[in-house]
């Protein structure tokens, strides 16, 4: 994952020390599982002690909900940022959905393990960082919503267009698409696959095709 920002004093090698933690739990979590998983093996992959990973999360469990809070927010300020880039260079709401898609498959590229972990982890029910996992969810799929909602607004994008139904579908085939990719079709470029879901974008979203 990312590599926290510099910030003054304990807190710069707390969040260094956290970020070892999400590196060796998202690596072990996807070659394993999380049931697999010890909090023995995150340590000593982190390069830590046991204790150092008790005294950052309170548990396995924990720590796995933080990396996924870590992990979602990280896509949802970049998806965030590729479209508060496009307006300030005076794109339209489709180029702005563009620009998104384009970012989601540049994190997706850079954290595939993590990708894997979090779409696995939204068909399970029964984990107790569900309502967690259901809240970041909502946080990234809701600034593709504001995309769309202005663009209905603005009258780019047809009145007809289901908002929260759109804007899953444009983020689960960013994530599905891109997973097929990583593990079927290597060999493709992210341009390549950018540009497929582009031309699909384009014509579906505003009517052109």
């Amino acid at each position: 994952m990312e590599r926290s920002s510099v910030t003054p004093g304990g807190r710069t090698r707390r969040e260094a020390t956290r970020q070892k933690l999400y590196e060796a739990a998202v690596t072990l979590i996807a070659e394993q599982g999380f049931s697999a998983t010890t909090v023995d093996e995150i340590a000593e992959r982190a390069g830590v002690a046991k204790g150092t990973v008790y005294y950052n999360f309170a548990s396995k469990s924990v720590l796995f909900e933080e990396l996924l809070r870590h992990g979602v927010g990280l896509l949802t300020a970049s998806l965030r940022e590729a479209a508060d880039r496009t307006a300030r260079e005076g794109g339209g709401r489709v180029d702005a959905l563009d620009a998104m898609v384009r970012a989601g498959l540049v994190f997706i590229d850079r954290y595939p393990a993590f990708t894997q972990l979090y779409v696995a982890e939204l068909w399970r029910t029964n984990r107790s960082w569900q309502a967690t996992l259901l809240v970041v969810r909502q946080e990234a799929v809701a600034v593709v919503e504001g995309v769309l909602r202005d663009g209905v607004a603005n009258g780019e994008f047809s009145e007809e267009v289901d908002v929260p139904l759109t804007a899953a579908a444009l983020v689960g085939m960013v994530l599905v698409a891109a997973l097929d990719w990583k593990s079927f079709q290597p060999q493709r470029s992210l341009d390549d696959v950018h540009a497929a879901l582009s031309r699909l974008l384009q014509g579906r979203v505003s009517g052109r095709l």
